[in-house]
């Protein structure tokens, strides 16, 4: 495995869907830094369920704002094809990732088969203080862990425009097998279910018309 994160940021999203999670403190640190930020400092929560188009929007935006901050997670999965540590993740051990939560470094982690992800806090904290907009793309759960640890941050949900619509992108990848997508059109019924949650919805029917809905909720 390889060393423990460094405070640096890359555009890279978390694809896990948690099965578990563990209960969120609320960290002075984060809430003294969002109080004293410079003007514009702000993290910005994205969610919405798998194949919903959360990674192309996001992608979309930093390549009009390339100065748009993205958080990247640490995980104790193995990387794979074409995935560089401290850009896409950092990987770690488990036994690191273990460290870090019992040190208090992460501000939000979860378990989903068998690995671990979660949300290093110092470079958020650093970037907010700075007047920085970071962008953390995260599942339900995590989400729900950094509303309270973090309230201010702003978090938006990514939807399809139908259920069916959803079903027919997750099938249109073919890259998983039935059990895996039944397993991901579950979840998602759960995460749709949250939608009310979140600050803003926005619904992803039209690519070109939901980035510009994304691009008036980060900067406004």
């Amino acid at each position: 495995m390889i060393s423990s994160p460094s405070p640096i940021f890359s555009p890279a999203s978390t694809e896990a869907t948690a099965n578990q999670a563990a209960s969120p403190t609320t960290s002075p640190t984060i809430a003294q830094a969002s109080q004293a930020r410079r003007p514009g400092g702000k993290l910005i929560v994205i969610s919405g369920p798998s194949g919903v188009g959360k990674g192309t929007l996001l992608q979309r935006l930093r390549q009009q704002y390339p100065e748009l901050q993205v958080s990247i997670s640490a995980t104790t999965r193995q990387p794979r094809e074409g995935e560089v540590h401290g850009q896409h993740y950092y990987f770690v051990s488990k036994e690191q990732f273990q460290s870090m939560i019992e040190r208090g470094e992460l501000l939000e982690w979860a378990e989903f088969a068998g690995n671990c992800y979660g949300t290093p806090k110092a470079p958020i904290v650093e970037a907010i203080a700075q007047g920085q907009r970071v962008v953390l793309e995260i599942e339900l759960l995590g989400a729900r862990q950094v509303r309270e640890s973090l309230p201010a941050a702003k978090q938006i949900f990514i939807a399809p425009p139908t259920e069916k619509t959803l079903e027919h992108r997750i099938r249109g990848r073919g890259q998983e097998t039935e059990t895996a997508i039944e397993k991901r059109l579950k979840q998602a019924k759960v995460e749709l279910a949250a939608a009310d949650e979140f600050d803003i919805k926005i619904v992803n029917d039209s690519l070109d018309t939901a980035l510009e809905e994304l691009e008036a909720a980060v900067f406004g």
